[in-house]
């Protein structure tokens, strides 16, 4: 039994994840209100962290992570990031769905105790993620870096850019997006998984100047994503009044800022990447 599991900072933290996230979607369960996408995306992101960050204490916890097939810092650096961001949507989401003004039940009480504990939930593996990442200098899982943090926040929007996507059919611009939206998922979902499952020595190229080659090319075709896909989605059209959270004009506004969001993680994470192949510490 490996106790440090549990008293390391970085242990303490994943305590603290499991036990409000564990609260969050009790005090949820509870009030049977969370019906609809927006709620059952917010109860899956926290029964799915909360089982997740389980495991990977119990596994650390017993010393049995060295028996997986797969890369455990690479992994648990991946998964405490993406925990972070689907908690910081549902953290978000949820109350702006569910909770309606004046708030003056009992149902209405337990609904905001559960978003703060999902904000600090939040908290908590943002603070996991801040303990494991690579500092400067040091020889660690790729995952941990910041380029491969970027990756799976880049992969994050884009699953998040998937289901708000709608009414683009037909029109060749809409659908060059979807295509530069799908090509750059899929190339960086290959990544995270290859370097998981330690694969990546297979590439029969050097991976720093492929990963170089490939954010300059994913921040191109983003980049024309960003100028075409407002260009064709709002030309000719203004707001409906009214405009429910249902609506397509707000989809594809939330669409156009997700694009901007990943535009700009690309362009970071070539400069991180560029700098880690072609500036070499004396």
């Amino acid at each position: 039994v490996n106790l440090r599991a549990l008293t390391s900072w970085v242990g303490i933290a994943r305590l603290f994840a499991v036990v409000l996230s564990c609260l969050t979607f009790g005090l949820v369960a509870s009030t049977g209100n969370f019906g609809g996408p927006y709620g059952t995306w917010c109860m899956f992101s926290w029964c799915f962290c909360f089982i997740v960050t389980l495991l990977v204490v119990l596994l650390e916890l017993l010393e049995l992570y060295p028996t997986l097939p797969l890369s455990w810092d690479d992994f648990t650096s991946a998964f405490s990031m993406l925990a972070a961001l689907m908690v910081f949507t549902s953290s978000v989401v949820f109350p702006s769905t569910f909770i309606n003004s004046p708030c003056n039940t009992s149902e209405c009480a337990r609904q905001a105790v559960a978003t703060t504990s999902s904000c600090l939930c939040f908290l908590a593996y943002a603070v996991e993620v801040s303990l494991t990442r690579a500092k400067p200098g040091d020889i660690s899982s790729f995952l941990s870096t910041v380029p491969g943090l970027l990756k799976v926040f880049e992969a994050y929007v884009a699953c998040l850019i998937f289901s708000l996507l709608d009414g683009y059919s037909g029109k060749p611009g809409l659908m060059w997006c979807v295509a530069v939206y799908s090509l750059c998922f899929i190339f960086t979902l290959l990544i995270i998984v290859f370097t998981i499952g330690r694969c990546l020595a297979y590439i029969p190229c050097p991976l720093e100047k492929m990963l170089v080659g490939y954010n300059f090319l994913a921040l191109l075709m983003y980049l024309t994503a960003t100028v075409v896909w407002p260009l064709y989605s709002f030309q000719g059209q203004s707001r409906p009044n009214p405009c429910g959270k249902d609506c397509l004009w707000n989809k594809r506004l939330g669409v156009t800022f997700l694009t901007i969001f990943n535009l700009i993680a690309y362009l970071v994470d070539l400069v991180y990447s560029a700098r880690m192949v072609f500036v070499r510490a004396p």
